[in-house]
């Protein structure tokens, strides 16, 4: 008997009395190791936080963020995603972009208020815990039109995590602490732990550079490693101006998603009108079963219609 048998609950139902299971692949193993990475660099961005390292601290929080975007990305090019790769990536999230950042605004100023500090380090960390758990969930609606998939609901955890430690940034560029009250840090703390379980609607930017063209290659090249490079050698300016630029579009992914949801709005109106009205007059002919026209309820799907487990996916 191994010491490490196999587990497969979905063919244990299947066939309970034969467990034949083939080799893993690799390259199914490699997203979950960039996963186990992010989660390391988390949880020594807490380590580091709790010794005063704070500059340390918030370069593992950074790290982590990288490699959560680079992990499901990884899996879906690979064709290696997997249950639970899924489940994975959601336990590391909420470690790293919730639990840390949290723990890390407490070592830094928040134990000034001691258990009300407390109280919103807590607070923040649960956001982002339901956060993630809303996401899931919300990963099988059926209902969601196709454009909604550009859109996150509420602030994403890894976005999260980097915007609220905004006051950090300020003070390592040489921001007094005086003009940075740790009452206004609680208050700051708290609106963003908002914003993560809020509907507000953010622009994910998901299908944005999923195709470049040809001529666009070489300089997107250069722009990635400018960037990389004026992280490294200035990485307060550069996560100050990212926090404040994304903070200041956040009235423009909700403007957006309410106009694509308007035209989508009247696109359903106009299918749903009767054969016989003109757009300039009321209908001639109208039969007595289309005096109250409606679009059809959708065909059932996805949970309604089965019990299919939610998708595989890595981020």
């Amino acid at each position: 008997m191994s010491l490490f048998p196999p587990f497969d609950p979905d063919r244990d139902r299947r066939e309970p009395r034969r467990r034949a299971f083939r080799p893993i692949p690799v390259r199914t193993l490699v997203p979950n190791i960039v996963t186990l990475l992010s989660l390391c660099a988390g949880l020594t961005a807490i380590r580091l936080g709790a010794e005063g390292r704070f500059e340390l601290a918030l370069a593992g929080i950074v790290f982590a963020a990288v490699l959560d975007g680079v992990d499901g990305r990884l899996a879906r090019m690979l064709k290696g995603t997997s249950r639970f790769g899924a489940e994975l990536d959601s336990l590391a999230d909420f470690v790293n972009f919730g639990v840390a950042p949290a723990l890390i605004l407490y070592f830094w100023g928040l134990h000034d208020f001691k258990n009300v500090g407390w109280i919103v380090a807590i607070v923040f960390a649960i956001c982002c815990g339901l956060r993630l758990a809303r996401f899931n969930v919300m990963i099988d609606d059926p209902t969601r039109p196709a454009w909604a998939g550009n859109f996150f609901t509420g602030i994403p955890a890894p976005a999260g995590a980097i915007v609220v430690l905004l006051p950090l940034y300020l003070q390592f560029l040489g921001v007094s602490k005086v003009l940075i009250p740790t009452s206004l840090v609680l208050l700051y703390t708290l609106a963003i732990g908002i914003l993560m379980i809020s509907k507000l609607p953010v622009w994910s930017g998901k299908k944005l550079g999923t195709r470049v063209a040809p001529e666009l290659v070489l300089p997107a090249f250069v722009l990635a490693v400018l960037f990389f490079a004026l992280l490294i050698s200035y990485p307060w300016e550069v996560l100050t101006v990212g926090t404040l630029i994304y903070l200041g579009c956040l009235p423009l992914g909700w403007k957006s998603y309410r106009r694509q949801a308007q035209a989508d709005a009247d696109r359903a109106a106009g299918a749903a009108a009767p054969a016989g009205t003109s757009p300039t007059g009321p209908a001639t002919t109208a039969p007595a079963a289309a005096a109250e026209p409606g679009p059809a309820p959708p065909a059932p799907s996805g949970p309604e219609a089965s019990h299919a487990d939610r998708p595989t996916r890595l981020n």
